[in-house]
């Protein structure tokens, strides 16, 4: 991850829409509009801008990130829910565009420091993100449509239900068909992939997601791979209060991919079932000897991939 080594001279805050972006330099407020010709022409008429932050929005931020990547101009997406606890901490309780790109731009000059700028993506995990994205929205609609078919007079509308599930299921199938070929189609994701599945605990689906979801394992030290997996156990103390400790924020996605091959430790089985064992004789309660069983999974794979080695069984 990269990071700005002195402190931006000039920060700009951009709030995107759809059609028009809102632009901050701390002196004006411009709405231009969303496209490639009027972000180029405006981050023209502010060359000496250093420091660009704007927040994802479903891909609507792609082609200012693009044209700050091509003007040399370091960019960073925010997190939406640290952004608006920055705002709240200013004592501000209005929202408009122009309120956000000018608190966007204050984020930027305040915590520069600590901001990983953006990087512009491999094209083969931007297709594997997009492919395994899709398949948990099917995954989704096909669990509504069971629950439907339980639910009370559903039994009248089977077939419905029936003919919707196969359809869906087949697209599954065509997604899946396709991970497993842009996979093995990369050489990069071959072998991230490889070196996951070499963990007996995770099957090549959870291994695209991971990868799809985290892909920054590999590139950070252990106690970062675990607060941004979610899986970092966070303090509630006070005074001479010891409070429990709880994993939360993160990406709650890689909690609920990894609970099953967790479990599989559980039963006793894998590479990690003498780690939860100890953790349960030393009295520690089966979900926090779960957790974590996850977070040491996300770890060891980040190590794992850092190294670039695949254990020998």
């Amino acid at each position: 991850m990269a990071f700005l080594h002195q402190q931006p001279q000039l920060c700009l805050g951009f709030d995107i829409a759809k059609d028009t972006i809102t632009a901050a330099d701390g002196i004006t407020t411009r709405v231009i509009d969303n496209q490639r010709r009027a972000i180029r022409t405006f981050l023209k008429s502010h060359k000496q801008a250093d420091l660009v932050v704007c927040e994802p929005t479903g891909g609507h931020e792609s082609l200012l990130l693009e044209e700050c990547l091509r003007a040399g101009i370091a960019c960073h997406r925010a997190d939406t829910l640290k952004v608006k606890s920055f705002i709240r901490s200013y004592g501000t309780h209005g929202k408009s565009d122009a309120i956000d790109a000018a608190m966007l731009r204050a984020y930027g000059r305040e915590r520069w420091e600590k901001l990983t700028l953006w990087q512009a993506p491999d094209p083969d995990e931007t297709r594997l993100r997009a492919l395994v994205r899709r398949r948990q929205e099917l995954i989704a609609i096909k669990i509504a449509e069971k629950n439907r078919a339980k639910a009370p007079g559903g039994r009248e509308l089977a077939a419905s239900f029936e003919a919707v599930i196969k359809v869906v299921e087949r697209q599954i199938q065509a997604i899946d068909a396709a991970i497993r070929e842009l996979i093995a189609g990369s050489s990069a994701l071959k072998h991230r992939a490889a070196i996951c599945t070499a963990m007996d605990s995770l099957g090549p689906i959870v291994t695209a997601k991971l990868l799809a979801i985290l892909p920054e394992l590999g590139t950070m030290t252990r106690r970062k791979a675990a607060a941004l997996a979610g899986l970092a156990p966070h303090p509630n103390d006070s005074g001479q209060k010891q409070g429990y400790r709880k994993i939360r924020g993160g990406r709650p996605e890689i909690r609920s991919m990894l609970y099953m091959p967790a479990l599989h430790a559980a039963a006793g089985r894998g590479e990690f079932a003498t780690f939860y064992k100890r953790l349960i004789t030393n009295g520690k309660k089966p979900m926090v000897a779960i957790a974590a069983v996850m977070r040491k999974i996300v770890v060891t794979l980040n190590a794992r991939l850092r190294d670039a080695t695949i254990p020998q069984s």
